[in-house]
């Protein structure tokens, strides 16, 4: 069993894509028209430091991994039997599996990265060394009812969301609790949370004038780490932005097939 998975924000470095934008040149001309910029130019040079802000990080990130998808399927003729993606990843995904064609999915990427982006006064950080059970705890304890669970990474490293003032607080409780590490992420907002339900409310709207496809191939979804069914995608995608990913019950799943 062949699975393909893509990755989300975070994995974004000046100079990714390489050749590919010279070697797909029709893929780049179409994402630049989009946009209204280059985008070989945002991902190798960035003149502007902006690759790493949230409206631009996730259409990079979405160009440059369905490029590599192509490449990849070029060089080896082999088709996924399954695929999933980290948050952002979810929409290579979907591209994978023929859900939307590459023009509609950098559409969807970049109202949704315009939304995220807009997002203010919230945190997130990466908890390390303790389980789920671990972590609800100290939140517990300590009253930060507050912070959500965004990404069940592993079973060990978890991410939590919520108002910047109590991620910064967190730290101190977690650290007297013996968590190995307690990193802060830099981000402007609490994404995979309750806060986010102004840009889900917003982009679901967006994605009621887009029509999908039946996914050819399994997409294991970020809400519940199950494929995706062609009635879930248009909930799916808005319930993303506020629910947590949960890509270790995901990459399980994977693993039982």
């Amino acid at each position: 069993m062949l699975s393909f998975v893509f990755p989300g924000q975070g994995s974004q470095s000046k100079g990714m894509g390489g050749e590919l934008f010279d070697k797909y040149k029709e893929i780049t001309e179409k994402a630049d028209e989009i946009l209204g910029y280059s985008i070989k130019n945002l991902c190798h040079e960035d003149p502007e430091g902006k690759l790493g802000q949230t409206q631009y990080t996730q259409v990079a990130l979405y160009t440059v991994n369905a490029l590599m998808y192509l490449e990849k399927i070029r060089e080896t003729g082999k088709e996924p039997d399954y695929v999933a993606g980290h948050s952002l990843g979810e929409y290579n995904a979907l591209l994978a599996a023929g859900v939307f064609d590459f023009e509609t999915g950098l559409k969807l990427v970049k109202k949704r990265g315009q939304l995220m982006g807009q997002a203010t006064g919230g945190g997130m950080a990466a908890v390390v060394g303790f389980n789920e059970e671990q972590l609800r705890d100290v939140l517990v304890q300590n009253t930060l009812e507050s912070i959500d669970i965004a990404n069940y990474n592993t079973p060990s490293q978890i991410v939590i969301s919520g108002p910047r003032a109590d991620i910064e607080r967190a730290k101190s409780f977690f650290e007297r609790a013996g968590v190995k590490n307690y990193v802060v992420l830099n981000v402007s907002g609490a994404f995979h949370s309750r806060y986010m339900k102004p840009a889900r409310e917003e982009f679901e709207q967006f994605l009621e004038q887009f029509n999908f496809c039946e996914p050819s191939i399994p997409v294991i979804s970020n809400v519940n780490a199950r494929p995706y069914k062609k009635s879930d995608i248009k909930a799916n995608l808005g319930a993303q932005i506020t629910s947590s990913v949960r890509w270790c019950e995901s990459i399980r799943y994977l693993m039982g097939k």
